[in-house]
């Protein structure tokens, strides 16, 4: 069993105002988004300037915070918010779902490609490729606060999180840094350093993470709020990703036969 790293979450102070690590995972998953898709604009003959993934990077941030907040309190806070409504503004108390960060996105997405007259999808395929940096980091910092543990285990490198009991468990936050973190993000780039068609890459980023979530999430407590929706072991989660693998899947066979270059 390994000793769980007691972090503190605060990483730096001033007077009354306290920076958490949590945050400046977020921070770095932007600065990343954008340092990687400036490159790319300069080595792939991109359609996309430097100026526009400014933009990108903006309605971007947009979209992952109101729709990570809307979306946790939708998909496993919604009976708090019921009773209380105004909890959709506590962002201070924590909650934020990825796969409503993922409909924020798209939505923004969607709207700065009518802005800029482009195809959705070419947008979508551009910005693939680095969204698991922020995922990655964002994973880290929840291991930094010690929340979203794994289910309890024996394996050698199972921890005790402080606030989970005397059990040890699971250090899932890890398996997903490593899965949609370091690997999606490995798969992604090199699946994207070619040509590909409209779609594929969009389609891969959904079959991937769909297909690692879903595994991870056999490891990972389920939110005590929730349980088990299905079968005595299917999480939210993993009623989540069902359809964005069953998406990602149709919109790789659909990219390849519309074969559609970008």
């Amino acid at each position: 069993m390994l000793q769980y790293p007691s972090i503190n979450p605060v990483a730096f102070s001033f007077g009354p105002i306290a920076i958490h690590w949590y945050g400046l995972m977020y921070l770095v998953g932007f600065l990343g988004a954008w340092v990687l898709l400036t490159w790319r604009t300069r080595q792939f003959n991109s359609v996309w300037t430097k100026e526009s993934v400014s933009d990108i990077i903006f309605y971007g941030a947009l979209g992952v915070i109101i729709g990570g907040r809307v979306g946790y309190i939708l998909f496993y806070n919604f009976g708090e918010f019921l009773h209380a409504p105004w909890t959709i503004f506590q962002v201070w108390k924590g909650g934020m779902s990825f796969h409503g960060g993922l409909i924020g996105v798209i939505f923004m997405m969607w709207l700065y490609s009518r802005k800029i007259h482009k195809h959705p999808a070419d947008l979508t395929d551009f910005i693939a490729p680095v969204v698991p940096i922020g995922l990655g980091a964002g994973r880290i910092g929840n291991f930094i606060n010690g929340e979203l543990w794994g289910r309890v285990t024996d394996v050698p490198w199972a921890m005790v999180y402080p606030q989970s009991g005397p059990q040890p468990r699971h250090p899932s936050e890890l398996y997903e840094f490593l899965l949609e973190g370091v690997l999606f993000f490995i798969i992604l780039w090199w699946f994207s350093a070619k040509s590909r068609p409209r779609y594929a890459v969009s389609g891969l980023f959904l079959l991937c993470y769909g297909v690692f979530r879903f595994f991870v999430e056999f490891f990972r407590e389920p939110d005590m709020q929730i349980g088990y929706l299905l079968f005595n072991w299917m999480t939210m989660g993993q009623l989540l990703c069902v359809p964005m693998i069953l998406i990602g899947f149709g919109m790789m066979a659909y990219a390849y036969r519309a074969r559609v270059e970008i």
